[in-house]
């Protein structure tokens, strides 16, 4: 049996394009987009599943589980209601393209840490097609079913279940010691981690950087998602400075010192910035091939 609740949106609104950062990758169990969207997630209240439509100038929100309720509630934030786009001032002509072009376009907060920081480590220094995989398998092999009429979805595993995967099942998913361990040093505080979705952006992200294996990065991606923080600019990422110097520059080879300060005039709003900026599509040309994904159960 579900619950259900409806959400107007008080301007232009994008679901699509908002709600996109939650899903790790093609197949993901824990998301599913058929022309609604759907969440499996784990609350503080247990599993739940949402499926988010858009109807008319409605956003309509049906929800099954021990957690629906917690999903329903949180529903406005989840969309992002509370995320003010209206101090944004675009300062370069591009970002400002970009921004009239997808004025629709929220920071989502989930107020959920663990949900989005598990696979942000399991992306670490690898592959996008070798950190989706890993929480593929994962999900799928140590998950639960979501609950309600969603088939083949899955809610992760709960921080001790988390704790149980043994060794040769991380290396099966291809994720080393390294980040497993992490995973693992993550789980035993979940609960400390998750009073950071409370946090602002820099208390936040101080505590989830007490945790070793979690660095500026990891933490970045995290609570751009959990918190919905709009100053939570990604570094140490390998393709970013080199997309937002190109746009910006036309120069290739940007470094995150270079980066960070391209984008000071957008102090406070960074992490907007960049994603306006990687929505109008210019990318420096490639010219190597991509990374083959590799293949730790041969190791």
């Amino acid at each position: 049996m579900s619950v259900s609740r409806t959400w107007t949106p008080s301007g232009p609104y994008d679901l699509a394009r908002s709600l996109c950062v939650l899903q790790r990758g093609p197949g993901d169990p824990a998301f599913r987009a058929d022309g609604a969207f759907w969440r499996a997630s784990r609350t503080p209240e247990g599993p739940g599943t949402i499926r988010i439509a858009r109807r008319g100038g409605d956003i309509e929100a049906h929800a099954w589980g021990p957690g629906a309720q917690w999903l329903l509630d949180g529903l406005p934030a989840l969309l992002g209601a509370d995320d003010d786009p209206s101090g944004f001032t675009p300062r370069h002509r591009l970002v400002h393209e970009a921004h009239r072009r997808h004025p629709g376009l929220r920071l989502i907060r989930t107020g959920l840490v663990l949900e989005s920081l598990i696979p942000s480590i399991l992306e670490q220094k690898v592959t996008s097609d070798e950190a989706y995989r890993a929480w593929r398998l994962l999900l799928q092999r140590h998950g639960e079913p979501a609950p309600g009429p969603a088939e083949r979805m899955r809610v992760m595993p709960d921080p001790r279940a988390w704790s149980l995967i043994p060794s040769w099942e991380w290396h099966k998913a291809g994720v080393d010691s390294k980040r497993s361990a992490t995973i693992l040093r993550a789980v035993r505080v979940a609960r400390r981690l998750e009073e950071a979705a409370a946090m602002d952006l820099a208390a936040a992200s101080a505590r989830l950087q007490l945790i070793p294996g979690i660095g500026p990065w990891t933490a970045a991606e995290t609570l751009q998602r959990s918190n919905g923080t709009p100053d939570a600019i990604t570094v140490g990422d390998l393709h970013l400075p080199r997309i937002v110097g190109y746009a910006l520059t036309g120069q290739r080879g940007t470094d995150d010192a270079a980066m960070l300060e391209l984008l000071a005039p957008y102090a406070g709003q960074r992490h907007r910035a960049a994603r306006l900026i990687l929505l109008s599509g210019r990318t420096p040309p490639r010219r190597a091939p991509r990374f083959a994904v590799r293949d730790f159960r041969a190791m």
